[in-house]
């Protein structure tokens, strides 16, 4: 039932997508200007993925077995697929009305209510889906129809779904985050560029963790932890709040003493390295409530992050990090201090960036961010992974780290308890009940 986890995921970006739309809706109603790039990007997402992609595979493969295996199937599937079919004519009728609002024949309030009103339906698509169709499909499809579905929703060769596909996917949304509103997105004038790197397996051992532990006075924080990761690799590690997960990466960078064990990176023993060595040999943090120098610039932030690194190569990763991320561009003279949550943090993972990392350590990154942020972090992390690079991932949102990991850690309180794939853990009953709420 792979393909349901799938769609699953699609329908709660969909959700964040539809609220995005609502809250830009009601901003407009309130008197702010129309952005038709930004609205057009929304558009473009939803027309290439919702409509081009995620209908598709739907209607291919998921509806026609359930109406071979269901006479009560009918009833919901014909309204969702009338609804599929009709997609398409109501994005050009919005874009219709975009026009004429961009060229004052139509009133903001009229556009935002037309915007609700395409909102609610998909909202209410996503419902029905979630509370009839699928519970359905569980019912009644069998292992054989399973098997089938599934090898089609999970063909990274399929043009139509692919890894190349979904890498313009991820380029697709990032344009939304960049180009929405500063309350809810980025607030950039122009979109940014993720590059469109396709992932490959993992390689070799990259960093190897052996009996770590490390104390506050008396108090044992880590308790012998093991743990590796390969080149290539996204590892999540995820815990409750106390868990000892900010230690932990604060003990490999070489922050926090370790009190036993043994690290070994790109094949050297760097346990008794400081922290300074450490980052020297690759291993950068984007640490957890992004911790930006406020008073400085965000381009002096930038190259804090690159003080380890050849000054000619500075200005050129620079400016790979203002392509990634144009609003950093935009403000790169204005105080750190100045900037919103979301624009902080791309600015602390651009700032790890700037060190040329071998092994990117991101620390809660989708801390106190707005829905649409939440996934544009996880949506970058796809991307750098996509691109070659190794990162080990610390996150509260343990559901959305664990579905875009190879691998996952389970720590509690100090001892890592569980170990599998991403998938693996999410399935784990253990996991699913205390920590993805299910």
């Amino acid at each position: 039932m792979e393909s349901l986890r799938i769609i699953s995921e699609e329908h709660r970006n969909l959700w964040r997508i539809a609220t995005t739309i609502d809250q830009v809706a009601d901003e407009m109603a309130g008197g702010s200007p129309v952005d038709p790039a930004f609205f057009h990007s929304i558009f473009d997402y939803i027309e290439q993925f919702m409509d081009g992609c995620h209908h598709a595979k739907e209607d291919d493969y998921l509806f026609p077995a359930l109406r071979a295996r269901s006479a009560e199937a009918a009833a919901v599937l014909d309204r969702l697929q009338a609804e599929h079919r009709n997609g398409p004519e109501l994005l050009k009728s919005l874009r219709v009305q975009l026009a004429a609002t961009a060229g004052g024949s139509l009133g903001n309030a009229a556009f935002a209510e037309a915007l609700r009103i395409y909102t609610q339906s998909l909202k209410a698509h996503i419902r029905t889906e979630e509370k009839d169709a699928m519970p359905l499909a569980r019912e009644v499809l069998t292992a054989e129809d399973w098997a089938e579905i599934d090898r089609a929703f999970l063909d990274n060769e399929d043009p139509l779904f692919g890894d190349k596909a979904r890498a313009e996917f991820r380029q697709l949304f990032h344009r939304i985050a960049s180009l929405a509103p500063d309350s809810i997105g980025l607030g950039a004038t122009s979109a940014g560029q993720l590059q469109p790197g396709v992932t490959s397996g993992p390689g070799d051992i990259l960093l190897k963790v052996a009996g770590m532990e490390s104390c506050y006075g008396r108090i044992k924080a880590l308790k012998g932890i093991d743990l590796e990761v390969r080149k290539g690799e996204l590892v999540a590690l995820v815990g409750a709040n106390g868990a000892g997960k900010t230690t932990f990466l604060r003990t490999l960078s070489g922050v926090q003493p370790m009190s036993a064990g043994r690290i070994v990176f790109d094949g050297d023993d760097i346990s008794k390295l400081r922290a300074d060595q450490r980052m020297r040999r690759g291993i950068c943090q984007s640490p957890e409530g992004r911790q930006v120098f406020g008073p400085l610039s965000i381009e002096d932030n930038l190259r804090l992050g690159a003080y380890t690194q050849p000054k000619t190569q500075v200005a050129g990763d620079m400016e790979k990090v203002f392509t990634m991320f144009p609003i950093l561009k935009e403000k790169r003279h204005l105080p750190a201090g100045t900037l919103s949550g979301g624009q902080q943090q791309m600015l602390a993972i651009g700032r790890a960036l700037m060190g040329r990392p071998k092994l990117l350590l991101l620390d809660e990154p989708s801390m106190g961010l707005a829905p649409l942020l939440v996934e544009e972090v996880f949506n970058v992390v796809k991307a750098l992974k996509a691109e070659g690079m190794t990162i080990f991932l610390v996150e509260q949102n343990a559901f959305a780290a664990l579905a875009i990991a190879d691998r996952g850690y389970v720590l509690e309180t100090g001892s890592i308890t569980l170990t599998g794939t991403g998938q693996e853990l999410i399935a784990n009953e253990q996991v699913r009940a205390a920590y993805l709420g299910m």
